[in-house]
Parts: structure tokens; sequence; C-alpha cells
């Protein structure tokens, strides 16, 4: 071994030769001047630790995971090694600049031909291309016989992929995750809930090549559960206290607006050049300098004012338990549909005088399975309910000095209009999966009475095989509607994506969840079952308008897969379910 260094967090951090020098290279001693909070330090003090400190304890906690799984001691090392240079392309002030590429895609500059507006695209490039100095690559071909070989596999495994190592990197249950609520907690003195990284460590286990949660009904099983919960309300507890903070909104929207002023007065070549800086050589006094330099005078005033602490006040925000359900979905689709959101936080901004930032809940849980073959948010209630409370984090917040009189029908107009014109645009698969339940409730429904007989999908694996069919064999209308990316990993096709769709319509309110528990081959299990609710049928039907020719070809669709929809049904009064239409398709 090389060395020691001291962690606040973890302790003594042991390292090798090859570690040592890549900690001295240029790449890595950058993230010294990058904060992993980016300004919190405004509300948090103390929350002024480093990109730097948060890789060396990924890298820790990465070897520490690498080594409970009994990987060998090669596979240890490289997985090290990918948690050490895992953030090698952030660019500094944190995620401020995603967000302006994320509302300018006419500046984000190319990688590979590719336009690209996150940190992990520049991350891949900077480990496969290694500028790590001389020595460093001398101790790679001595240790590994070819640097450029392995330092591709530590830019997959930093990028997720060579499971089970990229689990360890990038997962639900990942070393990253692990250190930045450990050291964000640390750090800003706020008690995230209890993250132990020895019981997490104990729930895992490696099933035919993949990481999952140890335990098969039994009491290793429940222990297992308590572990992975604890991350995602530690997850649900660092984006309430540290993420939603509204004076960290508000330093946020005024260091976006800054930043974008300064690059709006360029042309895009010269923006795209100055961006890919941010992402491989500045750190945040070189930005905030940018600013200072190449902005306007309300650029500075912004940086003059977060710099003393007179941010703009929280004039007025609107939170899911305000907002209804169809503003809900209309925000959560323009917020993700990065121009859109611009051209919407800019007209009310100009409308009330004030900055205006729109945020939803993101790194929704997804894909961990447990030993048992099912996924955990499927076998675990708790985590079910922390999943969709990550997903219906949706806000929009007005900063100013003033205190203007909000419209929230101006706020829906104004998000009818954008959504209209992206519907003009392009397809939203979020919008056809809403179309998939509203095209079943025409066609199971039935009334009697003064009730109806409401249909209820039991069976969220035959949703995954059906928008994966009519992607697949669909017409070309639906199989572009449906753009979803499948895998069989799992033995069945199945999307992350289309599973955080489903938790956004059920956060939205479009989708009535429900637990069921089952008897299968001598134990009980549980599952949830999916039904369209009276706003989600208004919603849709405004929906369809949009997709007249792809709503008729998927009813169409369905009617020929009637007897395979495994279905049960619910009996509810009309009176209750106003969003009952007698109208079939």
């Amino acid at each position: 071994m090389s060395g020691t260094i001291r962690d606040p967090v973890h302790g003594a951090i042991r390292i090798d030769e090859l570690e040592r020098r890549l900690i001295l290279s240029r790449p890595m001693q950058r993230l010294k001047g990058i904060k992993q909070l980016g300004l919190v330090e405004t509300v948090y003090p103390g929350a002024i630790h480093s990109r730097f400190e948060h890789s060396l304890g990924t890298m820790y906690i990465a070897g520490r995971m690498a080594e409970h799984l009994a990987l060998s001691g090669e596979e240890i090392r490289k997985v090290r090694l990918a948690g050490l240079l895992h953030d090698l392309g952030h660019s500094a002030l944190s995620h401020a600049v995603e967000g302006v590429l994320r509302r300018n895609p006419d500046i984000q500059p190319t990688l590979s031909g590719r336009r690209v507006s996150r940190h992990e695209e520049f991350t891949r490039q900077i480990i496969a291309a290694h500028p790590f100095g001389e020595e460093a690559l001398q101790l790679a071909e001595r240790d590994f016989g070819n640097a450029d070989e392995l330092f591709l596999e530590v830019a997959d495994i930093a990028s997720g992929k060579r499971p089970p190592l990229g689990q360890i990197i990038v997962g639900d249950l990942d070393a990253d995750r692990i250190d930045f609520l450990l050291r964000d907690s640390h750090h800003s003195g706020v008690s995230l809930g209890l993250v132990d990284t020895d019981q997490i460590l104990q729930s895992l286990t490696v099933i035919n090549g993949r990481i999952v949660l140890a335990g098969e009904g039994d009491y290793r099983a429940e222990m297992s559960h308590t572990a992975a919960e604890s991350m995602l309300i530690a997850r649900s507890h660092h984006y309430n206290a540290l993420i939603y903070h509204p004076t960290v909104q508000s330093i946020r929207a005024m260091l976006l607006a800054a930043l974008e002023r300064a690059l709006s007065r360029m042309d895009a070549d010269e923006a795209k050049n100055s961006i890919v800086l941010f992402f491989l050589e500045y750190t945040d006094p070189d930005l905030l300098d940018f600013i200072r330099q190449r902005g306007d005078n309300t650029s500075r005033d912004l940086l003059e004012r977060i710099k003393y602490g007179r941010e703009f006040p929280l004039a007025a925000r609107f939170d899911h338990r305000s907002l209804s359900p169809e503003i809900r979905m209309a925000l959560s689709t323009v917020s993700r549909h990065g121009h859109m959101r611009k051209l919407f936080e800019d007209a009310l901004g100009k409308k009330y005088g004030s900055l205006v930032d729109v945020t939803v809940g993101s790194g929704v849980p997804r894909s961990m399975r447990t030993q048992a073959n099912g996924f955990f948010y499927d076998e675990s209630a708790l985590a079910a309910g922390l999943v969709k409370s990550l997903t219906r984090q949706i806000a929009i917040s007005f900063f100013s000095d003033e205190r203007p009189e909000i419209s929230l029908e101006e706020v829906k107009s104004q998000a009818q209009r954008l959504l209209s014109f992206i519907r003009s645009e392009s397809y939203l698969p979020i919008d056809g999966l809403l179309l998939l339940f509203y095209a079943l409730h025409q066609m199971l429904s039935e009334t009697y009475g003064q009730k109806i007989l409401v249909p209820r999908i039991r069976n969220i694996t035959w949703i995954y095989k059906t928008v994966a069919k009519i992607k697949d064999l669909g017409p070309a209308g639906l199989s572009s509607l449906f753009d979803y990316s499948f895998h069989c990993d799992y033995g069945f096709p199945y999307s992350e994506k289309l599973f955080e769709d489903i938790q956004i319509l059920v956060a939205g309110g479009m989708i009535y969840q429900d637990e069921r528990h089952y008897e299968q081959n001598g134990r009980w299990r549980q599952r949830y079952e999916y039904m369209l609710t009276a706003e989600g049928i208004n919603y849709a039907k405004q929906v369809t308008g949009s997709y007249s020719k792809e709503a008729e070809a998927l009813a169409n669709h369905l009617r020929q897969e009637k007897h395979t929809i495994p279905y049960d049904v619910v009996s509810l009064y009309l009176k209750r379910y106003s969003g009952y239409s007698s109208k079939k398709m």
C-alpha cells in the first residue's frame, strides 16, 4: 500500500500507488475546487466539502462493497478506480450548468457527434482518454497489462455498465449515494436519517451476475429491506432539507439566470466551447469569474446579491398539495422538456416580475431486485410509498422582492399552451402510457344502475410486455409514441423509464395504485394494481385530442388482445367516480 488519507466521514482510507498517482493528477485535483453542494453553504455554512473528498469516499465505499461481495482482487481494484474517477466530468458549480444546458439545447456541446447535457458523458470521455500522467499509465500497464483497456473498462464501470461492478457505482444502493448522503449530512449538520453502511453491505449479494437484496422471505430478507428502506428515507430527507430549501432554490435560480444571461451574449459556437471548459477545466471560482467578465450588469448584480446573502425571498410557492392533478401533470411534462421549461419559466417570470423555478422529483429508484426474484419496490410497501413521495415532489416557486398575486389559472394556461406545442412537434411516451390506460378503461368498464365497474390492471409485467410489443410490432405512429428502451435482464421486457412514468402518473393523480396480496408456491406476496382515476379520465380526454389516430390504433390493438388482459374490476358509485364517460371507443 502507498499511504493513508484521513477522511472526516470514513476515517483512514488506504490507497495504493496507482490510486495515489491518479489522486495527484490534474483532473482529480480540479475537483478540490468544485463544492459538492454548490452554493448550499449560504444556508448551511458547514456544507463546503468538495467533489474531491466525495470521490475518495466513493472509492472507499465501492471497495468495501466489492470486498463484501467476494469479488476478485482485480475487480476490487477496478471498482475502486471507478469510484475514485466517477465525478471527473462534473462541471463547476455543481448542477447549475446542466440546468442551463437542459433549458438551452442550441448551446449543448457535442461529444462523438452527439449533443450532451450531463456530466456523465464528460466523465466517460476523460476516463477513456486517461490524461493522468506518464507515471500513472506506467503503473496501470504494470498492474493490469494494458492501460487503454483498463481505463475503457473503468469508464464502463463508472457509467453503471458491466454488472455487478457497475451496479456498485450506479444503482439504487450504490457507493456514490451512500457516500454523499453520509457526507452531506455530516457537513450540513442536517440529520438525513439512518444510513448504516455495515447493514447495507450485509443486505447485498450477487445472484446470476447481478447485485440483489439478500434473503428469500426470511429474517435476512426483512433486514435487507430495512437497510434499503433506510436509504430511501435518507434520500427523501436529502431532497427536502438541502435541495428544495427555499433559499437554496432562490440561489440556484439566481445563479442559473446570471450564467444564462452571460452565455446569451455569445454566439452559439463560442458558448459551446466555453461550456466544454466548464466540465473539463473550470473550478467554482473560475465559473463565477466567467459570469462577472462575460455577463451584463444584471448578471453581476445577481452574483453580488448571492455573495452578500441578499437572495430573492420566496414570494409564492405551489406544490402537490395546492396544485390540481391536471396542473401537476402539465408541469411535470413541461419541466422534463428543457427548452419548453425555459419558455414557461421566462414567460411567468416576466409577467410577475419574478424568478420562477419549477422543481420535480428525480432519482426515482427503479431497478433494485431481491434474491426472491422480485422487485424490492413490489415487496416493500414502505419503499413503494417512498418512491411515490419522491415522484410527487413537484413545485413551482416565485422569487421576488415584491409579493405578486399569482394566478394558478395563468400557470395552467401557460403550461397547456406549451404542452400543445410539444405534442405538435414530437411524441410524448408518458401520454401514450396514459392513453393505454384510457383505452383499457373504455373497453373494459361497465355501468349498471348508479354504479360503474372499473377495470384494475393487476400485472405490471403485462404492461411492460404490451408496450414492448406495440413498440416493436405496432403501427408506425404507435411505435413512435411508445418510445421506451427495454432490456430482458430479468426474464421479461423491462424499461426503467416506463416504470418511472407509471410512478409519475400515480403521483400526478392520473392512476390509482393499490396494494394486493396473493399466494404463490406457498408464500404470500404482494403486487400493485392500477386503475385510471376520474382525474386521469378527464386529462386523458384532452390528451386524446392530440393523438386521435394513435388512440384509435391503440384501441384496435387492445381489442385483439382482450383475452390476455389480466384485470379485476372494482364497483364504484358514478357520482363519486365523476370522470366516468359512457362513450366507448
